[in-house]
């Protein structure tokens, strides 16, 4: 019998999770102190705060560890679906719960799996209040989202892309900064317009495949060309939303800024992420015709947040703010890439996503660092940083002209693939996708100026300590894989080769009845 790795990866964080936060005791704070009441013993409660930070890093740790035969026993020459898992759940509406990956899943669970174990030893001594909780919080959302890559029932798809918004909006309301309320609702209300379109597009296709709810039978259903426009615009819906693309896209920003340093780097490494698996998932092999049709409004839509949206990011003066508009501008290369149907737009597009979380993610830690010192985000409160904070400073400006796509990195890789698959298309398309390098490098330099370099902005910022080994640990782990996919892009490329070429094939022929 073969082991059941999905679900193990799925249901190991999810328990251990549930576990977790069976440790934690809200009634008192984690810094020694009780309540005041009598009702909370605060040396106990810091007990279980350790306990529950070691337990989080164990489980989140052997997660990792038990990811990796997704990739060592990976079959790189095939498309088909691969680790799969099936088995009848609700009979009368025939909803199974049926797992697998391919070369475009399988990469994005292995960055969940890395990027959970960096979130809970970043938060190891920033986060002293409901500590249980909040590592409990990431655990389970990491479940839920591998989860979401791995299902291949839309109804099971369905519930894990509903199901892991609810730790991330508590991680946000619970953790987040004073507009955490306002972020959280915000965030909610998106995403959950999104949710119900899709929904009714799943519901749809239910009834045109005659009663079957798996993902793998919609790609070979025959549907008009006008149904399938109807079917693209209701799953555009939900993953413009995620991406987010222009102009839906206000609600990220403002989740970044009151987000915890944690809850800024799975929201953008990760969760963005979904919005360009959907894309990948859904709208190009269900509805292909359509994906044609309507390519010029997703080229248009993103070249608009490769372009406007970096002009944007050079407006902010709030790190965090800077970064998370970064973002939206790099996802734009994203579903450029995916719609330009070719080799080079897809396999860059999917690099680009597995770039952007490890680039991302480091960014927000960088932030995080500082915040953590300085407890201010504003650009202006800062100057000279590597003077007393040389290692960090190194860190910082990897990682900065990372995000400005300079060759050598993992940044450079998949926007060079874009902008080729581009050229093939138009080349006006490729030009101007071709400025998120010029913007992006005007923005990124900006902000590392500004921070990083020049005299010593005030007695605050020279009394600043360098990173510790905790802070070391965690940048260095994204710094050496931003400098190896930059370098040696093959092995990520070759898992992701063979179901990309299938992708770029099955689009190309008509589905049209």
């Amino acid at each position: 019998m073969n082991t059941p790795l999905l679900s193990i990866l799925i249901w190991l964080p999810i328990i251990g999770g549930v576990l977790v936060l069976g440790v934690g005791d809200a009634r008192g704070d984690n810094n020694g102190n009780g309540d005041g009441n009598g009702n909370g013993d605060g040396n106990n409660n810091g007990a279980r705060a350790a306990l529950a930070r070691k337990l989080a890093l164990g489980l989140s740790s052997a997660v990792l560890l038990l990811s990796v035969p997704l990739y060592t026993q990976f079959d790189a020459g095939s498309a088909a679906m691969q680790f799969t898992e099936h088995a009848r759940w609700i009979d009368a509406f025939n909803i199974h719960y049926a797992l697998g990956v391919d070369g475009i899943s399988m990469p994005l669970i292995l960055l969940t799996t890395l990027l959970t174990v960096v979130v809970v030893v970043a938060g190891w001594q920033v986060i002293t209040e409901r500590v249980a909780q909040y590592m409990a919080a990431f655990l389970i959302m990491e479940g839920l989202m591998v989860g979401v890559f791995s299902a291949l029932d839309a109804v099971l798809f369905y519930l894990f892309w509903e199901a892991m918004l609810i730790p991330m909006f508590l991680i946000i309301g619970i953790w987040g900064g004073p507009n955490r309320i306002y972020a959280t609702i915000k965030f909610f209300l998106y995403t959950l317009l999104g949710s119900l379109l899709m929904l009714v597009a799943l519901l749809y296709l239910y009834h045109a495949s005659g009663g079957s709810f798996s993902i793998l039978d919609y790609h070979r259903l025959p549907l008009a060309l006008t149904p399938q426009i109807f079917i693209f615009l209701a799953f555009f819906a939900a993953f413009a939303v995620k991406v987010p693309m222009f102009p839906v896209h206000t609600w990220l920003p403002d989740a970044h800024v009151e987000a915890p340093t944690g809850g800024s780097v799975i929201l953008a490494a990760v969760m963005l992420k979904m919005g360009g698996y959907g894309f990948m998932r859904f709208n190009l092999p269900v509805t292909p015709d359509a994906s044609r049709e309507l390519a010029w409004l997703m080229i248009t839509l993103s070249l608009i947040a490769v372009v406007y949206i970096a002009l944007v990011a050079l407006a902010q003066r709030d790190m965090k703010k800077l970064i998370a508009y970064s973002s939206i501008s790099h996802m734009g290369f994203v579903t450029l890439g995916l719609f330009l149907f070719n080799a080079h737009g897809f396999e860059g597009a999917l690099l680009q996503m597995i770039s952007h979380g490890f680039i991302s993610g480091a960014l927000f830690l960088c932030v995080g660092v500082l915040y953590d010192r300085m407890h201010s985000r504003q650009l202006a409160d800062y100057g000279g940083v590597a003077t007393p904070m040389p290692v960090f400073a190194a860190f910082m400006v990897l990682f900065a002209l990372a995000n400005a796509g300079l060759p050598g990195t993992s940044g450079f890789v998949g926007e060079l693939l874009v902008i080729l698959g581009a050229f093939q298309v138009n080349a006006w398309i490729a030009a101007a996708a071709a400025l998120t390098l010029i913007f992006g490098a005007a923005y990124t330099l900006w902000m590392v100026k500004r921070v990083v370099y020049g005299a010593v902005a005030s007695d605050k910022v020279a009394a600043l300590t360098d990173v510790n080994r905790r802070e070391i640990l965690f940048l260095a782990v994204l710094a050496a894989l931003v400098l190896l996919v930059g370098v040696w892009p093959a092995p990520l490329l070759e898992v992701m080769h063979a179901t990309l070429e299938h992708l770029a094939q099955h689009t190309a022929a008509s589905k049209l009845p």
